[in-house]
């Protein structure tokens, strides 16, 4: 029989054939490693010799058997195996054992992080025991070979931290499926059809993950709420909030606590305050905001100065230490804002009602009261619980008119508070406090969420008016406590910020000399913060000042929670905290405990407590801040979506090594440039210089260029703008 062209090729002399036993099979030498190293992964406990190891990895031929034997000297001599006796060997480290958290990621670049605060350790996919984000795991780590990175393996998950998962349901006959869109779990989760809780395909649901067998792909789960259609607004941004592990609504018996609570005042209470309902006194506030957590009072004194009055709700004199209403809010530890809609910390009877201060309404209120020369320089201060009554609500937009054409309701007290506010502001920059006024990007959304357009909301006289006078009262309130003349230090919450890396400041000072900028690196704080403003202002309406404005944010630290103090860099205050809005922020509320309790004489607070409580506050800000940026980044994709194959300029505003992030000019939206997708070259990720570099045209990509591009792809369900050059 003649045989074909493709059998007498693979007959010819020479040729590796594999046969049935795979003798003549030759392994390459990286794959032989491998093979031995997971070997002795699989047993950890078992001694092993070349012929064992040869068998267990299918090397037949001698010549590749003598392989094994300098592989097993080679481990031997990078201690990631031992040898026990004459030619036997057992895997090292078997035993060294580390406590952590658990990272899982969708690409599978898993990791570990120690709870001491140590390098984060790679853990396989193979190698996670199906822990989930999140969870405290105890891993075993893997004896480290020579230039490669420490790897470990999963043996006990302690704590499981969150199983909750979102996605969109897809129900078949016999069974269904939660396909994720969560960014930390690549697997769909299995879910028995008697666990659905009435559940259609095409549903956003929460399901809660309850057991992940070790041999099985995927988890099981079971519903625990139908969030709504997917696509639509109220399911979406729910979502978005379980995503966080946010809550999304109240608890019933909570908000049940907070009707019980009387709006009535008792006389004896009013009679142990400082009564400010015949003075003037107003709230400027966003236009959309109800929840009203501070007034200015204003009054001119015999001697030609100012009293100027800081009133903030007294949140604290209706929520109790410990109650219902009390742990739900440290739970929450702060109101999320997302792009269509405010998740309070507080019930709204509390929030929108009892405690905002609506005006032609008594409220209570805890004031830091300051007469004012008329240099804005304060000769004396005092911090007291107050009864108020608001004359006047105004919006931002309607307190500017005020000061912008000199006309409108309480002209005389708005227009001396804005002169106060801005010579309170110039005393702070040179005292060296850094102006980052950076503009913000808002939706127009209407009554269904659909976002209809973006618009910059600028931070003009009125916003600043009322920022310096919050900022002087938090500061006066810090210095209170933390000034104290006691011999021992009181412990209290201070809002921190520390200094910028001295490493990273350098970078950014190199990179912007190629540009013609310097700046001090080295010197007092206040140096360096000079330094840093005198930057800022020489490079506005420049076409680097995005990317300078850019790096110089992020060379900063991030503020924070903390009994420690040690100031706050950013504004140059040597003592600060957040007593301006307990109604959105919790550590306001441990503040206004705190300052009753000390004004009235009391003893210190455990420490160590509080430190908790401030931890706590500082992961729950970011994880607020985390989700505003999630529902921002859907409502750009769900505008950009029917703008397919459109042109937009814009600059790049993220370089990584997987491409290049762009904004756009026109709204302000930021898409991907997947780096696939730069297929002129081979591009690699300069991160000291922000760019990506061509291997072969040298041709870079950098922060901050102008750059033209047109819509490529807007995915909803992953939050994803892909945009391609033009």
């Amino acid at each position: 029989m003649t045989k074909s062209k493709s059998e007498k090729k693979s007959n010819k002399p020479g040729k590796k054939k594999s046969n049935s036993k795979g003798e003549n099979k030759r392994m390459k030498k990286e794959a032989m490693i491998n093979a031995i190293i997971n070997v002795f992964k699989s047993s950890p406990k078992e001694p092993f010799n070349y012929r064992q190891i040869s068998s267990m990895i299918g090397v037949t031929n001698q010549v590749q058997k003598l392989q094994v034997v300098d592989i097993l000297y080679a481990l031997s001599s990078d201690n990631f195996i031992s040898e026990i006796d004459r030619g036997r060997y057992r895997y090292n480290n078997w035993g060294t054992t580390a406590i952590g958290t658990f990272m899982r990621r969708q690409n599978g670049k898993n990791s570990f992080i120690p709870e001491d605060g140590g390098t984060p350790i790679f853990v396989a996919e193979r190698n996670s025991a199906h822990a989930l984000n999140g969870d405290k795991v105890k891993i075993q780590l893997h004896a480290k070979r020579k230039g490669a990175d420490p790897e470990g393996e999963v043996i006990e998950i302690l704590e499981s931290e969150r199983r909750l998962i979102t996605g969109k349901l897809q129900v078949t006959k016999g069974f269904a499926f939660l396909i994720t869109e969560d960014k930390t779990l690549a697997n769909d989760i299995f879910i028995p059809k008697d666990k659905l809780k009435g559940g259609k395909t095409g549903d956003k649901a929460i399901v809660r993950i309850t057991e992940w067998p070790e041999e099985a792909k995927n988890p099981l789960g079971e519903v625990v709420d139908i969030l709504g259609t997917a696509g639509e607004n109220n399911a979406e941004m729910n979502a978005i909030l379980a995503e966080f592990n946010l809550p999304y609504k109240y608890p019933v018996n909570v908000e049940k606590a907070a009707e019980k609570i009387s709006e009535a005042i008792p006389e004896e209470e009013i009679a142990k305050r400082e009564d400010f309902r015949g003075i003037t006194t107003f709230t400027i506030d966003p236009k959309d905001a109800k929840d009203f957590d501070d007034a200015l009072s204003a009054r001119k004194l015999d001697n030609g100065n100012w009293e100027v009055g800081v009133h903030i709700a007294d949140v604290t004199y209706y929520v109790k230490p410990e109650s219902l209403i009390d742990r739900e809010a440290f739970s929450r530890a702060t109101s999320v804002y997302l792009v269509d809609r405010t998740i309070p910390m507080l019930p709204e009877r509390l929030c929108n009602q009892i405690c905002s201060l609506r005006p032609d309404e008594e409220k209570l209120c805890f004031s830091a009261v300051f007469e004012l020369n008329k240099d804005a320089e304060v000769q004396q201060s005092h911090i007291t619980r107050t009864i108020i009554k608001s004359d006047r609500r105004f919006t931002y937009e309607e307190a500017q008119v005020v000061i912008e054409t000199g006309e409108g309701d309480y002209k005389e007290e708005i227009l001396m508070l804005n002169s106060m506010a801005q010579k309170l502001r110039d005393r702070r920059f040179k005292d060296g406090a850094i102006a980052f006024d950076r503009y913000e990007v808002k939706f127009d959304i209407d009554e269904n969420g659909k976002p209809l357009g973006t618009y910059i909301k600028e931070s003009k006289e009125a916003n600043k008016l009322i920022e310096e006078f919050m900022l002087l009262a938090n500061r006066t309130v810090a210095e209170f406590v933390g000034k104290s003349k006691n011999r021992t230090k009181k412990t209290f919450v201070y809002r921190i910020h520390e200094q910028p890396d001295p490493e990273k400041l350098r970078d950014f000072s190199a990179f912007i000399s190629r540009f013609g900028y310097k700046m001090r690196t080295e010197g007092t704080k206040t140096d360096i913060s000079k330094g840093i403003n005198k930057l800022l202002d020489n490079v506005q309406g420049k076409p680097e000042e995005n990317l300078v404005e850019t790096l110089a944010i992020r060379s900063m630290q991030k503020a924070h929670y903390t009994t420690d103090n040690i100031g706050h860099y950013g504004l140059a205050m040597d003592y600060y905290t957040h007593f301006t809005s307990p109604i959105r922020r919790y550590p306001d509320m441990m503040v206004h405990r705190l300052l009753e309790r000390y004004l009235a004489g009391g003893r210190s607070v455990i420490k160590s407590k509080y430190e908790e409580y401030c931890k706590h506050c500082s992961e729950m800000e970011i994880v607020a801040s985390n989700a505003e940026r999630s529902s921002i980044k859907y409502k750009q994709v769900e505008f950009m979506k029917d703008k397919l194959g459109q042109v937009f300029d814009g600059v790049v505003s993220g370089v990584t090594e997987w491409g290049l992030y762009v904004e756009l000019n026109e709204n302000k939206c930021e898409g991907l440039v997947p780096i696939r997708d730069l297929d002129d070259d081979f591009y690699e990720f300069d991160d000291k210089n922000y760019c990506l570099l061509g291997r072969r045209t040298k041709r870079t990509y950098q922060l901050g260029d102008a750059i033209t591009v047109k819509v490529a792809q807007a995915n909803l369900e992953r939050k994803q703008l892909d945009f391609a050059l033009v």
